[in-house]
């Protein structure tokens, strides 16, 4: 049944059909909605602007669109486009059926396993918002929705802010964010890095996740935010020593010793497997075995032009990838020399494996997320075909793809095989029959 409260035609400018409500929120509500153009079903957000202007609240609102324009990532609700009329703003954006991640915490705790694998996906957001001097400001478990598929979705990012907001002093000044999630010198009002205050509130969630209930609890708001700034809970007794390990350093009040993102993703609660421990890349599922990898002819294929085809497959942009593969007719040593080479041009620290099985690189310049470093895998998956993967283990991005793109890649250039070659890899031409 279409919608008709709040002067909201059943068709919306002729091209969405309005269904029922799905949710509400203070200048906002929810609708399902289907494109009658492409059949696409999607959430139409409707704001009142008369409620957000009295409110003076329309340069969040504007925030918010320019935010989620950035921010196009598959952990991030995907905003397809925004439309207006004289006294309301449409937000057209993507469907996500399987609710909020807070109403399974209400249940009760969650496996250990399956935590870590909500948790690294919003890493994961959280990592690629930061990269683009976005700051969320306001995660916590109804903020995060669920797809169909139990995929974790950040959403909400009203609050957010852009490091174009930085004051003077480098800082963030607005006090906002919800209390139980809150970071303390957030609430100390001297200042605060928006990165690391999305880390505090990452680390109260992952607790949540574990324990079913919030580490800083009590019914008076002023102390309960007492035990925030003195970092003042204590982990369930069933909590794994490596989650309690990490849960701490996310929770440090003092947000100069606080861990960073990059020690997150490298710490060893984080990198455990879970049971669905596989790799998806361009529709391709890779299972790592033993530093071998069982490529079929389109692995063969979307190397067969030196520097992967990926964008044959996918519609994601080349500019947030984090990782690179091609493949060569040369020795794994040979593809050791020239990346330390590359290496020792850049000024970087090199750390190698005494197998010529994996290389890294560390930049020794302080970029904008620390130092930059990069990991190369090597693996031998013919007699003459070794296939090389590079991918960014610390750092910006942004930087690691400039990297690629101004040194990496126009060095290797000579070394990678395409198929141009005129003698193939052996093994490689019965795969591609």
């Amino acid at each position: 049944m279409a919608a008709k409260d709040d002067g909201i035609n059943g068709v919306l400018h002729g091209k969405y059909e309005l269904g029922r409500q799905l949710g509400h929120g203070t200048f906002a509500k929810v609708y399902h909605a289907r494109n009658l153009q492409t059949g696409r079903n999607v959430a139409m957000k409707v704001v009142a602007k008369e409620k957000v202007i009295k409110a003076g609240m329309m340069e969040h609102l504007k925030r918010e669109i320019s935010v989620m324009k950035m921010v196009n990532h598959p952990n991030i609700v995907e905003l397809h486009e925004v439309m207006a009329s004289k006294s309301k703003v449409y937000f057209v954006m993507e469907l996500v059926r399987g609710g909020e991640l807070f109403s399974k915490i209400e249940k009760g705790k969650l496996r250990e396993d399956v935590a870590r694998s909500y948790f690294q996906q919003l890493i994961s957001a959280v990592d690629f918002c930061h990269s683009r001097g976005v700051y969320h400001r306001d995660l916590k478990p109804e903020n995060l929705l669920l797809d169909d598929e139990g995929n974790l979705k950040v959403t909400d990012f009203g609050l957010s802010a852009f490091s174009d907001h930085l004051r003077h002093d480098g800082l963030l000044h607005t006090t906002c964010g919800t209390p139980a999630y809150v970071a303390p010198e957030v609430i100390g009002k001297k200042g605060y890095d928006g990165a690391k205050a999305d880390i505090w509130s990452c680390g109260v969630i992952l607790y949540v996740l574990l324990a079913g209930f919030l580490p800083f609890q009590d019914e008076n708001v002023v102390a309960m935010y007492r035990k925030i700034y003195r970092g003042d809970f204590r982990c369930p007794p069933w909590f794994s020593s490596d989650a309690r390990r990490l849960i701490t350093k996310l929770l440090d009040p003092n947000p100069d010793c606080r861990i960073t993102i990059s020690k997150i993703i490298e710490s060893s609660w984080f990198k455990k497997q879970t049971p669905k421990s596989f790799m998806f890349e361009n529709d391709i599922i890779i299972q790592k075995r033993n530093k071998t990898e069982t490529l079929n002819a389109f692995h063969i294929i979307s190397l067969s032009e030196g520097f992967d085809l990926s964008p044959l497959f996918e519609e994601k942009k080349r500019e947030e990838k984090e990782e690179m593969r091609f493949a060569t007719t040369k020795s794994p040593e040979t593809v050791v020399a020239k990346l330390e080479s590359v290496a020792t041009e850049m000024k970087f620290t090199v750390d190698k494996t005494g197998d010529e099985s994996s290389l890294r690189m560390k930049g020794n310049e302080i970029g904008r997320k620390g130092r930059l470093g990069i990991m190369a895998e090597i693996w031998a998956v013919a007699p003459s075909l070794v296939v090389v993967e590079v991918k960014k283990s610390s750092g910006d991005t942004l930087e690691y793809n400039q990297f690629c793109s101004k040194q990496l890649r126009p060095a290797l250039k000579d070394i990678v095989w395409t198929s141009g070659d005129e003698s193939s890899p052996a093994g490689v031409v019965g795969c591609i029959n």
